[in-house]
């Protein structure tokens, strides 16, 4: 033999009974994470060596997955996975993942991939729509929102640079709460940050932003950062008064609406982000609160061209690429080669309706309220925020973090939930975040009387 076996028909349909059966799974198991040490005895118990010169087999790495290794996966689509910012795609956006595995689309240029790349933009259109931004206006799905946060900065590093003819060091404004990721995108750009105070709200505003940027030389400022619906407490910056101050002093103006930004989907939701339109670029991440699997992030530009500008890559064998000028999704981002990781959010988008999206929405942002409700009327916990969007952050009277940390490890160790710790202000708290509209407000009161 020369080369790799056809896989049987047995056992593909095995994986693809596997595969609808998780799909279909009512609820999905919560499971949970184990030692090393752990799976590597179990894993040697059933199989002994896993990579070997002859292989184990499909069948034997098959059963070895699905009763070893996947009980040690958390369901970030469980319903009460309510830690972080948890996942809950559609059926169809899972199922059409699979397609996306088995057709091995490459989806970096028009050249390569026409149709896939015309359905993508036609996903990222709607969002760009939703922001009011201009028909000009485009984009790409990159893997995540620290991969679309560090793109859009290298772009408008990029520009700042093209009309300023400088190559100095950059800086870019950020709040104090900006998500992790932009401060790791500039230790990689090798740019540092102007920090900006929040209000008594966890909120950016657009006097802080002015007055940090007069106290100090903003002579190299090429970008500035604000946050829709910040991952911890879900706060809006002040993108009204942020996007005048930076349309007023010629300032490239980014938004991270990583998680937030979902909530554009709903009517009920998009007054809330006004100002949005301001945007020289934003970022949202539809395996997040759109209902898409991971890795799936929208990065949208208002003008994509100092993006291409910034990231089309140039090599003789790419001549026949990028000699062509059509929309190649590689120039959009600090990539070349990508897989289609926004169709199968296309096509939930396609097959649901928006109506569908915008419902799905509304389900967890009343059940946040729900949620904030049943703690203002437990006289053991207190609400720390009126919910903006889906966080809720609350504190048990009299807890330490480590009794908050050892009631969210009997949560999880009885599969009912998985609730970790957080803080605000510097003091430790809980924090429910709500993106799958099968958590119900009966899983959040049994939740919530486990504090009592």
């Amino acid at each position: 033999m020369t080369g790799f076996q056809r896989v049987d028909d047995e056992l593909a349909r095995r994986i693809v009974d596997y595969a609808l059966a998780r799909i279909h799974l009512d609820p999905p198991p919560l499971d949970r994470p184990r030692t090393a040490v752990e799976l590597a005895a179990d894993v040697a118990a059933m199989v002994g060596e896993v990579i070997t010169p002859d292989g184990i087999g499909g069948a034997t790495a098959l059963q070895l997955f699905t009763d070893v290794l996947a009980p040690a996966v958390m369901s970030t689509d469980h319903p009460g996975f309510l830690a972080f910012v948890p996942a809950a795609p559609t059926d169809e956006a899972v199922l059409f993942d699979l397609v996306v595995g088995a057709t091995s689309m490459y989806a970096g240029s028009w050249l390569e991939g026409a149709g896939v790349v015309f359905a993508e933009n036609q996903a990222l259109r709607w969002l760009a729509d939703l922001a009011g931004f201009p028909p000009g206006a485009g984009g790409v799905f990159v893997s995540g929102g620290p991969a679309g946060n560090l793109s859009a900065l290298v772009a408008a590093r990029h520009h700042w640079r093209t009309r300023h003819g400088e190559q100095g060091r950059a800086v870019v404004a950020v709040s104090d709460e900006a998500h992790s990721s932009v401060h790791a995108a500039l230790r990689v750009m090798d740019a540092d940050a102007l920090t900006a105070p929040l209000d008594e709200h966890g909120r950016l505003t657009a006097d802080a932003l002015a007055a940090a940027l007069d106290s100090t030389d903003t002579s190299r400022l090429v970008a500035v950062v604000a946050t829709a619906g910040t991952t911890n407490a879900g706060v809006i910056d002040d993108l009204p008064g942020i996007g005048a101050l930076c349309n007023e002093r010629g300032l490239w103006l980014h938004v991270d609406g990583a998680y937030g930004l979902a909530a554009l989907a709903s009517p009920s939701a998009r007054a809330r982000f006004a100002g949005i339109e301001r945007a020289d670029s934003f970022v949202v991440d539809p395996h997040k609160w759109l209902f898409a699997p991971y890795d799936c992030a929208a990065l949208l530009y208002r003008d994509p061209e100092p993006a291409r500008m910034a990231h089309t890559q140039t090599a003789a064998y790419l001549d026949p690429i990028t000699a062509r000028r059509e929309w190649n999704p590689s120039d959009y981002a600090f990539h070349l080669t990508r897989r289609a990781r926004g169709l199968p959010f296309w096509y939930s988008l396609a097959a649901n309706g928006t109506n569908a999206y915008a419902r799905a929405i509304d389900t967890t942002l009343e059940l946040a309220r729900t949620a904030a409700r049943l703690i203002d009327d437990a006289p053991h916990l207190e609400l720390l925020l009126e919910p903006e969007l889906s966080v809720v952050l609350f504190r048990r009277d009299g807890w330490t973090l480590s009794d908050y940390q050892a009631w969210s490890d009997q949560l999880l160790a009885a599969g009912t939930a998985f609730v970790v710790p957080s803080s605000w202000q510097g003091e430790p708290c809980l924090r429910l975040c709500f993106v799958n509209p099968a958590t119900t407000p009966e899983l959040v009161k049994g939740i919530l009387a486990t504090l009592a």
